[in-house]
């Protein structure tokens, strides 16, 4: 990949869309006293910036005359709406392969975007299971698999946004910080290999989803690692083991400069931006400001950023759990098993310990545990995380046991 390939092919991306604008952020700049850009992937015809790596891959594959085929692809989310978007500019026939499990609004977006010029299989209920059976399709048809992100044409596409970036960044400005959101590693790839010589190794941060840390444990061993297990909740980022090119590509980064976010924190950012902003965004397209919430104003302060935001493909079904996840992360919300006496009265008690900034979100009686004590399962928001030792203090002068399974993944996944 050299300068004027990806320039050659971010020029030729001009056919299908103009470059997703590069904003500077107001709302994260005033709070980090930093000039804190955003480049808005998140407003591409797909939503993410997926649509540039198989733009690439077809303009390549066509240009070399590679034409007659069909083109094949696996994936539920944005490289499956990228790839169908793609094929129906070209006029190229391609099929999608999803597991049975993906959301019917993921399928018909993909179709949407397709028209006549795909086709959807559902095939396996996990992602392996349909991969594997694209590339059985793939080799009895003889077509083009066209590959989320280990491609070196696919890396060359992302790479688009990294060129559109010094365009857009004010004349003589160099950012002192670039955020990336890592899952396979194409972006990341590109975007470092564009920006290298311009930009300091040691200025690149990379973002991952705490379930899903492949890049960092790769760096860590020095080598490609499978992760044994994924949380799928970042979904657009949750990769199990990094590209081998773009592992190639990233290596040369300590494992110091990839950090990594819990899920939940990200779900403060996506309500964040929602309410303040009015933006809608991915978990994974969040991953790049909550990284600069983590960092906070004292490491950001006079600095200027670029953070990358990939996608904003969000399924307000998912809304309910964002929400809940974002208060429990910030400490707004908890669970609590407690025991209580049994007698005329006992809840009335219990109900005065709370104060005025708490409210009962959840209530119910699980079991009759003993004669005199029965075991409650409450949820309870306040408005200040502060409020809480407070009303742990009151259990305890009460005599109440309680046990707060917040954070118990195991029990409050069983229960709540």
């Amino acid at each position: 990949m050299t300068r004027q390939d990806v320039e050659t092919a971010a020029e030729a991306l001009r056919s299908l869309f103009p470059a997703t604008p590069l904003q500077l952020n107001e709302h994260l700049s005033t709070r980090n006293n930093a000039s804190i850009y955003l480049k808005r992937e998140d407003l591409s015809p797909v939503r993410s910036y997926k649509i540039r790596g198989a733009f690439n891959f077809f303009r390549k594959v066509i240009a070399s005359g590679g034409t007659g085929k069909t083109f094949v692809c696996a994936s539920a989310g944005n490289h499956a709406q990228g790839f169908a978007f793609v094929c129906r500019h070209f006029g190229v026939p391609g099929v999608v392969f999803m597991p049975v499990t993906t959301p019917q609004q993921k399928i018909d977006k993909t179709r949407m975007f397709g028209g006549p010029f795909i086709t959807i299989k559902l095939f396996g209920d996990f992602f392996d299971q349909c991969y594997k059976a694209a590339q059985e399709h793939v080799e009895d048809i003889d077509g083009f698999m066209v590959p989320p992100f280990d491609h070196a044409d696919i890396i060359e596409g992302q790479a688009t946004v990294a060129a559109e970036i010094l365009e857009q960044l004010p004349d003589g400005v160099v950012p002192d910080l670039v955020v990336l959101p890592v899952g396979g590693g194409g972006l990341s790839a590109g975007v470092t290999g564009f920006l290298d010589g311009t930009v300091s190794s040691e200025a690149f941060l990379f973002c991952e989803p705490a379930g899903a840390p492949s890049l960092k444990r790769s760096l860590e061993e020095g080598m490609q690692v499978t992760l044994d297990q994924v949380d799928n909740f970042v979904d657009g980022a949750a990769v199990a083991r990094i590209g081998t090119l773009n592992f190639a590509a990233l290596r040369r980064f300590s494992a110091e400069q990839v950090m990594l976010l819990p899920e939940n924190a990200i779900c403060v950012t996506i309500t964040d931006m929602l309410n303040v902003e009015g933006v809608v965004l991915e978990p994974a397209g969040a991953l790049s400001i909550t990284a600069l919430e983590t960092l906070g104003r004292e490491r950001l302060e006079g600095k200027t950023v670029v953070a990358v935001v990939s996608g904003g493909n969000f399924d307000f079904d998912r809304l309910p759990d964002v929400k809940e996840r974002a208060m429990r992360h910030l400490g707004l919300k908890k669970y609590f098993i407690l025991r209580m006496a049994q007698r005329p009265g006992a809840l009335k008690d219990f109900l005065n310990m709370l104060g005025e900034e708490d409210d009962i979100a959840r209530f119910e009686y699980l079991k009759k545990s003993a004669r005199n004590f029965g075991s409650i399962l409450i949820g309870i928001e306040t408005r200040r995380p502060e409020n809480f030792p407070r009303l742990k203090a009151a259990f305890d002068a009460a005599g109440i046991r309680y046990q707060d399974i917040t954070d118990n993944e195991i029990l409050s996944n069983l229960v709540i």
